[in-house]
């Protein structure tokens, strides 16, 4: 009988069984990586502010029509369930509260069922549509930045009262708090409305959104935040639906904005620059960081077969040139595979661009853990 090892036949079975369990432990890890929690003891929980961007459902409570509760939205949540995320599945922040071994996800502050260990790992008090600029927020009747600080304040003596001040204390020392906001303030306020452009030029703008950044954050150091991270704008001229309200021919020139993108850039300078004076300034053992969603989504953007992705700027629900909201809805036409699509309607990302986006941030959330 032909030993097996002499045999070219066996040979290359055997090299093929090997390169599938290779593929299949490469993807096994990738799927593990999405799941699989840190052994966490450093961070008690986890607070999000901002917009759309990390909504996970607060506007569901509010009498504003920017709102997602309903399909196609939430098409890859667990269930299908359309939870208040514009998006598709996950939020950025939920992949964060995952690696930390935290919980699953994150849910709205404004919903009143939750339980008190669920309120205690922490929740989102963000408002789609909300911005740094007061007047964001209120073109859509949805939370101020200020509103939100109001409720984390509401919480804290909830907290107080249910777990003892000591404990809160602590609770909130221990907790990271993120935010994402200011996108809404350029893309739908500045450059939509004339109001702010009639007083202030794209400059002084910044400088009057960044004063706006330095009194939330102060507002959270006064509040006991000791862990802050600030993501900058994205590369809002990138959005479809910013491509398609400034391009010449929006069906077939679908190439970014690159006025708006160097908008975004300058901003993002400025704002490092703003964090790294604060923290200069701040409460002893206070940590503020940056994160960078520019670089990740331009890279997606720019390269897209390198990260999976196929459409880039098209949204996958409608005709994918405008819609978000109530222009995403049941009788829309959605694409047979999102996983390809960075958008998922016209503004916001998909579940796989937040997890691209996730990964790239990861290494500021480790900062905090050492």
């Amino acid at each position: 009988m032909m030993s097996l090892c002499c045999s070219s036949h066996w040979v290359a079975i055997i090299f093929l069984v090997h390169y599938l369990l290779i593929l299949y432990t490469a993807e096994t890890r990738s799927l593990k990586e999405q799941v699989s929690p840190l052994k966490n003891v450093s961070v008690s929980a986890i607070f999000v502010f901002g917009d759309s961007t990390v909504d996970s459902g607060n506007n569901n409570f509010l009498k504003t029509t920017f709102k997602s509760n309903f399909p196609p939205y939430g098409r890859r949540f667990p269930n299908h369930i359309a939870t208040g995320r514009f998006t598709n599945g996950l939020l950025a922040t939920d992949f964060v509260a995952r690696y930390l071994g935290i919980k699953d996800y994150i849910p709205p502050y404004l919903d009143s069922t939750l339980s008190l260990d669920e309120l205690k790992t922490g929740v989102s008090f963000a408002s789609a549509g909300s911005g740094f600029d007061p007047l964001t927020a209120k073109l859509d009747g949805v939370l101020t930045m200020q509103m939100q600080v109001d409720n984390f304040k509401e919480y804290i003596r909830r907290m107080e009262y249910s777990i003892g001040k000591e404990a809160a204390r602590k609770l909130i020392n221990k907790a990271i708090f993120l935010c994402s906001a200011g996108t809404n303030d350029f893309m739908v306020n500045y450059y939509g409305l004339p109001f702010r452009r009639l007083t202030y030029p794209i400059s002084g703008y910044q400088k009057f959104i960044l004063h706006n950044v330095q009194l939330f954050i102060q507002g959270l150091l006064e509040l006991g935040a000791r862990n802050i991270v600030i993501a900058g704008l994205p590369p809002i001229g990138c959005v479809p639906a910013v491509i398609t309200l400034n391009s010449y021919n929006a069906l077939t020139n679908r190439g970014c904005i690159e006025s708006l993108c160097t908008v975004a850039q300058d901003y993002n300078r400025m704002l490092q620059t703003t964090l790294a004076d604060m923290r200069q300034m701040s409460h002893a053992g206070a940590r503020v960081a940056y994160i960078d969603i520019y670089k990740p989504l331009d890279d997606i953007v720019k390269n897209p077969h390198q990260f999976g992705f196929e459409k880039v700027n098209v949204g996958c629900c409608g005709t994918g040139l405008l819609e978000a909201s109530f222009a995403c809805n049941p009788g829309s036409v959605v694409c047979m595979d999102d996983s390809k699509y960075v958008f998922w309607d016209a503004i916001h990302p998909t579940e796989a661009a937040y997890y691209s986006i996730f990964l790239c941030a990861r290494h500021v959330i480790d900062s905090f853990l050492n």
